[in-house]
């Protein structure tokens, strides 16, 4: 029970501390992400062991669920964040980075892990499978706050934001062949793939978040209609319609994480300008809260012995998928971007495409499905090496924009 209330503790403290000084972080090579999956190395069993997730039980299934919660949070968040009709508008740049640009991040993934880690086809289909789709969570660093606002264009902002928000759930049918075909007879697979992942999971996903989404912005507007809604009742309407659309998700069987996106894009439909732009800092101060300790968890929990088992071709493997998995495929598909105007475009949306707890819920899927622990083992060790990477480059980059933009025009 000390245990408990000691996470507690520096859970508060560690998010008090970045609240406090918000500004000086978000313009410094230290994200909030890195602090916290820091805080976690330093209270777990690698430093001074006062944090240990092996004694509270399956630690794999523990952060299952928590990456699970924090990702129906984070893409509710991105959901009310996103311009009302973006999807509409903007539907052939997000067709494209999503139905073209993230099948080539899953086959440019799997081939460096065949060929870098000397793996089964199979095994790397699903590590490439699971460090495909992009984190709303490590984005929202780069996304959101003053230095993104003053040095990003809004479009760029957008479409990162609307492309973590749609992938991590569009990711599970990728995740769930290679898993088939490694658990099941061959003739079964394709069939049970097409009507069981991508019609039943992706497709109910959808229709359950419309249904739910409207639904709840119809009440939402007659409550505020009638009088019958306190507005200090938002926060915990928000936050509700993120645990109602993941909790129906998984009953009936279908992507519960897509399904809340779904349902947040469809709630953002049914409200006002006004509602909007309350729920937008209401739902941006959640996220700052919940969204954070999934990754002092992660710290808890990083195999360093695993890690250095794979020696060279770890640290080869994250240095390669980092720069090949999706600045290639984002250049490649430019032309048929409309959002990426200019060459720095493509560059800066195909490096910023940051892997975190959607590929941590991935990879404990895997595990737990297939038993394959190098799923882990890789998985983590990705996203250790994205949230150092893209934490610190945020800043940075996004102030290089900016100068680039200006010169580019004064030429």
């Amino acid at each position: 029970m000390s245990e408990l209330y000691l996470a507690f503790c520096a859970v508060g403290a560690a998010v008090l501390l970045l609240a406090l000084f918000s500004r000086p972080v978000e313009k410094s090579l230290l994200s909030a992400p890195m602090f916290m999956v820091g805080l976690g190395v330093i209270l777990g069993p690698a430093a001074t062991g006062l944090l240990d997730p092996s004694k509270w039980g399956d630690a794999n299934r523990i952060l299952e669920e928590a990456a699970r919660l924090t990702l129906a949070i984070a893409l509710m968040g991105i959901a009310l964040r996103l311009p009302p009709g973006f999807f509409r508008r903007r539907w052939r740049s997000l067709l494209v980075l999503l139905g073209a640009g993230m099948p080539l991040m899953w086959l440019a993934s799997s081939l460096l892990s065949y060929w870098l880690l000397e793996i089964p086809i199979l095994l790397a289909l699903l590590i490439g499978a699971i460090v495909s789709p992009t984190d709303p969570v490590v984005a929202s660093s780069i996304v959101t706050g003053k230095v993104a606002e003053q040095n990003l264009p809004e479009r760029l902002r957008h479409l990162l934001s609307a492309e973590s928000g749609s992938n991590d759930g569009l990711a599970y049918p990728l995740v769930l062949l290679p898993i088939l075909l490694m658990t099941r007879p061959e003739a079964t697979v394709w069939s049970a793939w097409l009507t069981g992942s991508v019609l039943k999971q992706v497709g109910g996903a959808i229709v359950l978040g419309i249904v739910i989404g409207l639904a709840s912005g119809y009440g939402f507007r007659k409550a505020e209609a009638f009088h019958a809604m306190e507005k200090t009742s938002f926060l915990a309407y928000t936050l509700a319609l993120s645990l109602l659309a993941l909790g129906l998700g998984k009953l009936l069987h279908v992507e519960g994480i897509l399904a809340v996106f779904v349902a947040g894009l469809a709630f953002d439909y049914m409200v006002s300008d006004k509602d909007r732009a309350q729920e937008e800092n209401v739902q941006e101060a959640v996220n700052n809260f919940f969204t954070l300790p999934v990754f002092g968890l992660f710290g808890l929990m990083l195999p360093w012995g695993q890690w250095a088992e794979l020696g060279w071709r770890g640290i080869a493997m994250c240095v390669a998928i980092l720069l090949l998995r999706r600045i290639p495929a984002v250049l490649a598909l430019r032309r048929g971007i409309p959002l990426l105007t200019a060459a720095r475009d493509a560059w800066f949306v195909g490096w910023f495409g940051p892997i975190g707890v959607a590929a941590l819920l991935y990879a404990t899927l895997a595990v737990h499905r297939t038993g394959e622990e190098l799923a882990w083992t890789v998985g983590s060790l990705v996203v250790f090496a994205s949230i150092l990477a893209h934490g610190a480059t945020a800043a940075p980059f996004a102030f290089g924009y900016r100068r680039s933009a200006k010169d580019s025009k004064g030429d």
